[in-house]
């Protein structure tokens, strides 16, 4: 659960660190609905470039804000629909939109929604302590990123395998990055990094961990889950039916928005995705992939798996060779020749490698429930090719110069010939053995209680109380700015 028993002496230092350094944390409700703001900081953004280290960039952790570099202020939810001229299916498939984070990534969200609760409660000492931040990369970005806006030190923890541009920005943010062994699927390093420093560094720092803590799930859940809301009220008809989300589980944050949106639709389904390569849900697998952002050898603590209905194995192959024909010139001539609308192409680079990851599974999902017009399937495009422009270039080295048969052939394979194969649709027995994957990793090495894990799976109302500790949290962050202002 969220821990908001409170340390004052802890949290007066940092209602004076905040008054020093003019920071506000935004509430629950600001990040659901950026109106909620107060005008004079609205105004204030509007001299901010998006990614500036500026305390007032806090108040851009929302889907709303508007698809600019510097000065936007805030709209509608950013989402983008894949044309059925790329997807091959009927079902009408839309993706949020993650580039216009601070970061130019949606994990901001989780890091921020990690931090606040220990911030305003003073079990968080920023002035005084470090902000440990394991990761695959994103939200280690992100972790990073809220922590200069906090003026706090940071350390970013992700696989050396990563791509260059991550570490190429985490040196200019981070106080400390730290490289460990392998590629996305080895979190097991990670987590024995976090173990290490505990040993040698003590009480000097803290770690936030995106994989158990439950802040990630509640920031989906909230914000996630209604932008998503907004979208399908924008985009449905009286007929259509809103069939369903898919999201690769990494963290499992982000598949929190299907709990919300069950709530509302309760004939919706919950697919989650990984790599076909490293098929841990699937058939209790292991092994590496190239699909930075996804899939990493176990069940995250804040996956809510009795929830989940299918679960889809995407070949890391499907989505770097769809990647070249997104980003490729000759790539996306041969889509805009198939009749894909040339204003959608030219933003496909709004799809990192994880959203394309996610795209295929929604096509994947479309196709194994049979799916037609009248069906709307959601994903997430988490971050950008703006952070993989080294991956386009390492794959020009090793296959050549991309050609019009080239992207052809790709479309046809990767994209239009998706397939049915490597998926599960969850019987009870099915969840229960995916949800006892847990006890390995977070029982036996991570130290966590075995009450809790069979809380999560036998207590109805295990969920509903983390969602239900927003309100609170939300008091607990307007007292933190009241003094603050004070």
């Amino acid at each position: 659960m969220i821990d908001l028993s409170t340390h004052e002496d802890r949290l007066a230092q940092n209602v004076v660190r905040a008054r020093e350094r003019g920071i506000l944390i935004p509430t629950f409700e600001q990040m659901i609905d950026p109106s909620k703001i107060p005008a004079t900081i609205r105004e204030k953004l509007r001299e901010v470039g998006l990614w500036d280290v500026n305390p007032l960039n806090l108040f851009r952790v929302t889907w709303h804000n508007d698809p600019k570099a510097k000065g936007g202020g805030f709209g509608g939810v950013n989402f983008m629909e894949i044309p059925r001229e790329i997807t091959g299916v009927q079902a009408r498939i839309f993706g949020l939109v993650g580039k216009w984070f601070p970061t130019g990534a949606h994990k901001v969200g989780a890091a921020i929604a990690c931090l606040a609760p220990r911030l305003v409660t003073g079990q968080f000492d920023a002035s005084q302590q470090r902000a440990v931040w394991p990761s695959t990369g994103n939200y280690c970005r992100g972790g990073a990123y809220v922590s200069a806006l906090l003026a706090c030190e940071s350390i970013a923890i992700l696989p050396e395998e990563m791509s260059r541009e991550r570490f190429e920005w985490l040196a200019t943010v981070a106080g400390e990055v730290i490289a460990t062994p392998g590629c996305e699927s080895n979190v097991k390093e990670i987590y024995d990094k976090c173990w290490e420093l505990r040993k040698t560094r003590g009480d000097d720092i803290m770690i936030f961990n995106q994989f158990d803590e439950f802040g990630n799930y509640l920031w989906h859940h909230e914000v996630t889950g209604r932008a998503i809301e907004e979208v399908l009220g924008q985009v449905m008809g009286p007929r259509d039916r809103f069939a369903g989300v898919f999201s690769s589980t990494g963290s499992a944050g982000t598949i929190a928005c299907g709990d919300y949106l069950k709530r509302i639709f309760p004939a919706s389904k919950i697919a989650a995705g990984e790599a076909l390569q490293c098929p841990t849900l699937l058939e209790n697998g292991f092994g590496g992939h190239r699909i930075e952002g996804i899939g990493d050898k176990h069940v995250p603590w804040i996956h809510n798996v009795r929830n989940t209905d299918l679960i889809i194995a995407i070949d890391d192959e499907a989505t770097v060779r769809a990647m070249r024909v997104f980003n490729e010139p000759v790539g996306r001539e041969h889509l805009k020749k198939c009749g894909a609308d040339p204003a959608v192409v030219d933003q496909l680079g709004l799809l990192g490698i994880s959203g394309i990851g996610n795209l295929l599974g929604a096509v994947k999902m479309a196709k194994w429930y049979e799916l037609d017009e009248r069906d709307v399937v959601v994903t997430i495009l988490t971050d950008s090719m703006e952070l993989y422009g080294s991956r386009i270039a390492e794959l020009r080295e090793e296959l050549g110069e991309y050609t019009a048969t080239d992207a052809a052939v790709d479309h046809q394979r990767w994209l239009l010939g998706q397939g049915t194969d490597n998926m599960l649709e969850l019987r009870h027995s099915d969840r229960r053995r995916i949800h006892n994957l847990k006890y390995f990793t977070w029982i036996e090495q991570q130290g966590r209680e075995l009450d809790e894990l069979n809380a999560q799976w036998e207590d109805r109302d295990y969920w509903d109380n983390i969602v239900a500790l927003r309100g609170e949290l939300d008091r607990r962050i307007e007292e933190f700015n009241a003094r603050v202002n004070a």
